[in-house]
């Protein structure tokens, strides 16, 4: 049934996705291209080749040029008779092709000096020289001043029997009309791309051009010097002082697709306005980037390698080969979303088209991506970024794919198939537990209330051990030493100075000293209150031999003391009640280091807890499962604690906790992945990689925040060479942050049943989190000793501006990105989609540093109250099965997983 199911949904969602590629590439039908146009603009150079660097083309390169274009151009316009360049009329001569020859001048007086004398020998050597333009764009780009111009066009006028001009935008002609005295015709770049206009308007708007000049310089022919589209850069808008009334502001896109559309209608509407022109360009010129943006290098209507980039009479598809892609990315996400069902029997179909949907989504982003930078002209220092950027998405993916694996398993679900069972056993049976109670330099108040609320325990066969380690002044331990010795014998209190390993090193001393007939250690945090039904409720679950770990959730009694103790508050809870539920499905929760129970000899078997590691509980938790034994979860609240009184505190608590998890990764490295043998489940695996994907995401995010300022600040300092990326690689980042946070909301308001403030709290909070996240996990893989840190219980919160010196950190990063996002809106206000997408990537990418701002904020107001009444989540112990004095686990109808009811 679920086969067929998964069958069903894979090919609906594919025939979507298929109907979707195909829509968004219909054809346009232009009209064909001409047999013969009029002229090229010629520039000879090759992917290798740079006249900045002096690399020209040789002289056999540029004769194939010209054999190529023969019979397909009437002429080509030059810009330059440097070096080889000198001899294109000479070779156009050969193949039959007209020149219009250029000189190259500007403020290098030294280069001028050579240029333009051997500029008039060619011009006059060679007959199929029709025309002659001296400089191009150089008062545009301000090259040389207009009086310099002048004086060379009335030089070559004199001295040449062909018309001559200069080149420039229309603009600087209709500024400066006494250069039109010094030219035989008017020589306009007609470039609709830079003004922002939409390439089917922009036919028009280049005759529109051309009879504005023809009505300001009557009886001066105009000559379009330059007109074309290029196949790929960034999309700009038009400015808005030149949109009339209420006309929709245009962009220009640039893409194959709309440069063989407007050069196409624009050779079409030649023939009856009787124009000269040249396209703009021949071949693609990759060098160009340098001084014009990546969109410099494709203009030509050839590539690099001369071929055509687009059909010259065929319909024009936006992606010629949109089936074999689209083929590809459905590939992937069927494999993709098969290896997400696996072992997800209980899913319901709802979560499975949800499931597929994204995989679709997902490979369709990762075979768009590669597609589009495989496009490019690539150099070494562009393949580098291009495969840290591929990597980088891939990851977001892989994040996306875990964060919405998660939400599917969460929700929509048929049956939890280990869901918690009660059970019961008759007194005389319940096996003895040994509670650990590690304590350092703790509030004796705080450690009598909850060594108080352990001898309420409703359990006939307990101890307790408090093992102290390391607090130096008495007058913190020994009130508690005097507390356990009130409690009587069942209390057992140590001192131990020094004692190395941190907390697990106080709990493999406290094992030592643990009764030889306790079965189960519990262990709990010295802060913590307990519920008096918590060993009877719990410890019937060690009848199952399997089990070896019985957690309850970590839970907090003081979120009503503050508004920032109630922001943490909602952010702890969406773990234990959606994360470790749905990892409760696969045998794969994170043990934690209290409200838990182990069995003893399990424990004892694996050598104790790991004092190497400062996350000793979830690091034993990982090797317990390595040995096949399993782990019962509820997720109902047995103990309560104390959350960190500081923002400092708060983010101590989560760096410990992220860096352990490096360390833990580290050490299980090849037993995660399969190399070393174990009794790991392939689900047991995925919930540890997956789970700790979101943390290893916001370490690279670290290094993306900071390569986003550095590459802003050369969009700012030099917008000509650096470009916003491509849309996708802005896409993809903003598509993963909107979906976490739909699904903190979802999640939150449907499983945790949290209100909305409590919803955007906990998302704050969380966001708050992500750079301590991120230096922990970075110290994390290049260090392996950072000290473990106790979360300070019953402290004086921090002054206001002291708490706001420890978001030092997250506040510079936060005024570096905004700073960047105004400056470079400032300096490309023109700008089309990709650097709109970009100025909002920057602002987003600042949310959590300014959201750790906030919480200092709120953490430096101790005496702001809590606004946000807390709401229980509905914990029942959902069944109970009475187990008869002396029944064995193996008699018992239950069996490991197999049959626990919902809860």
């Amino acid at each position: 049934m679920f086969r067929l199911t998964n069958v069903v949904i894979g090919v609906a969602v594919a025939i979507i996705s298929l109907s979707l590629w195909a829509y968004l590439n219909r054809p346009h039908t232009p009209p064909d291209w001409p047999s013969q146009v009029m002229g090229f603009s010629y520039s000879p150079y090759r992917l290798d080749q740079d006249p900045v660097e002096k690399h020209y083309p040789s002289v056999d390169q540029i004769e194939e040029d010209l054999r190529l274009l023969s019979g397909k151009a009437m002429a080509v316009r030059t810009y330059s008779v440097e070096d080889t360049l000198a001899e294109i009329p000479r070779l156009a001569l050969r193949h039959n092709l007209n020149v219009c020859l250029g000189a190259w001048v500007s403020y290098d007086q030294k280069r001028n000096a050579e240029e333009f004398p051997r500029f008039l020998e060619i011009a006059h050597k060679n007959p199929n020289v029709v025309r002659a333009i001296v400089g191009n764009e150089t008062q545009h780009h301000k090259l040389i001043s207009i009086e310099e111009l002048i004086a060379f066009l009335d030089k070559a006028r004199a001295e040449l029997n062909v018309p001559v001009s200069t080149a420039e935008p229309a603009y600087i002609w209709a500024k400066n009309p006494e250069l039109a005295k010094h030219v035989d015709f008017i020589a306009v770049q007609i470039l609709p791309y830079w003004e922002g206009r939409n390439p089917r308007a922009a036919v028009d708007y280049a005759f529109d051009i051309v009879r504005g000049l023809e009505a300001q310089f009557p009886g001066k022919p105009v000559v379009i010097s330059e007109i074309g589209w290029p196949s790929h850069g960034r999309d700009r808008q038009q400015d808005p002082t030149t949109v009339a009334g209420d006309a929709v502001r245009q962009t220009a896109v640039a893409s194959v697709a709309n440069q063989a559309i407007f050069l196409r209608n624009f050779l079409a509407r030649v023939p009856q306005e009787g124009k000269i022109y040249y396209i703009m360009e021949a071949f693609d010129q990759p060098w160009k980037t340098q001084n014009e943006g990546a969109v410099g290098a494709y203009w030509g209507v050839y590539n690099v390698e001369r071929e055509p980039k687009f059909e010259f009479t065929q319909p024009i598809v936006p992606v010629p080969s949109w089936q074999i892609l689209a083929g590809i990315s459905i590939t992937l996400a069927i494999i993709t979303f098969a290896l997400l069902l696996i072992d997800s029997t209980a899913l319901h179909g709802h979560g499975r088209g949800f499931l597929a949907i994204v995989c679709y989504f997902a490979a369709t982003a990762i075979v768009w991506i590669i597609y589009e930078y495989t496009n490019l002209y690539l150099t070494f220092t562009t393949i580098f970024i291009g495969l840290l950027l591929i990597i980088g998405m891939v990851g977001i993916l892989a994040v996306l794919l875990a964060e919405a694996h998660e939400w599917a398993e969460a929700l929509w679900y048929n049956v939890r198939r280990r869901a918690f069972i009660s059970l019961y056993i008759e007194e005389e049976f319940l096996p003895k537990v040994s509670i650990h109670v590690p304590a350092y330099n703790e509030p004796p108040e705080m450690m009598r209330q909850t060594l108080r609320a352990l001898a309420k325990l409703d359990y006939p066969n307990f101890e307790v051990l408090v093992i102290d380690n390391n607090t130096k002044d008495p007058a913190v331990w020994q009130p508690v030493e005097a507390c356990c010795r009130e409690l009587g014998e069942r209390f057992r209190f140590f001192h131990v100075d020094p004692l190395a390993g941190f907390k697990a090193g106080a709990l493999n001393f406290a094992l030592q000293h643990t009764a030889e007939d306790a079965a189960i250690v519990a262990v709990i945090d010295s802060d913590y209150i307990v519920d008096p039904h918590w060993l009877r409720d719990l410890t019937p679950q060690f009848t199952a031999e399997k089990v070896a770990i019985v957690q309850a959730p970590q839970d907090y009694r003081d979120q009503a003391q503050s508004a920032f103790k109630s922001m943490c508050y909602a952010e702890y809870r969406g773990f234990f009640y959606i994360g470790m539920v749905t990892r409760n499905e696969r045998n794969a929760i994170i043990q934690h280091g209290t409200m838990t129970m182990v069995r003893k000899t399990v424990l004892e078997e694996i050598g104790g807890w790991g004092e190497w590691c400062i996350t000793e509980d979830a690091e034993l938790g990982l090797r317990i499962f390595e040995t096949g034994h399993e782990a019962i979860y509820i997720s109902r609240s047995y103990g309560r604690g104390l959350m960190p009184d500081t923002f400092t505190d708060y983010k101590k608590q989560r760096f410990r906790w992220a860096y352990g998890a490096v360390q833990i990764m580290k050490r299980h490295f090849a037993e995660l992945l399969g190399g070393k043998p174990t009794q790991l489940t392939a689900g047991q695996r995925y919930h540890f990689i997956a789970g700790w994907l979101p943390w290893l995401a916001d370490g690279v995010n670290l290094f993306f925040s900071l390569a986003a300022v550095v590459w802003s600040l050369g969009m700012i300092l030099a917008p000509a060479q650096f470009d916003p990326p491509l849309e996708i690689f802005a896409i993809l980042p903003l598509s993963l942050f909107c979906f976490k946070i739909a699904k903190i909301i979802y999640l939150y308001r449907t499983t945790v049943n949290a209100s909305l403030a409590h919803t955007i709290s906990a998302a704050w909070a969380g966001l708050a989190l992500s750079h301590t996240i991120a230096t922990a996990i970075v110290q994390g893989i290049i260090t392996s000793d950072k000290p473990f840190y106790r979360t300070p219980k019953m402290e004086t919160p921090n002054m206001f501006w002291r708490a706001l010196l420890e978001a030092r950190s997250e506040v510079l990063i936060a005024a570096s990105l905004w700073l960047c996002a105004w400056g470079v809106s400032l300096v490309q206000p023109d700008g089309g989609l990709d650097l709109h997408l970009w100025i909002l990537l920057l602002l987003v990418q600042s949310l959590p540093y300014v959201a750790a701002l906030v919480m200092a904020i709120v953490s430096g107001l101790p005496n702001l109250p809590e606004y946000l009444p807390h709401q229980e989540v509905h914990q029942p112990l959902v069944s109970e099965e009475l187990v008869k004095h002396g029944m064995h686990a193996d008699e018992h109808p239950q069996d490991g997983a197999t049959n626990r009811t919902q809860d």
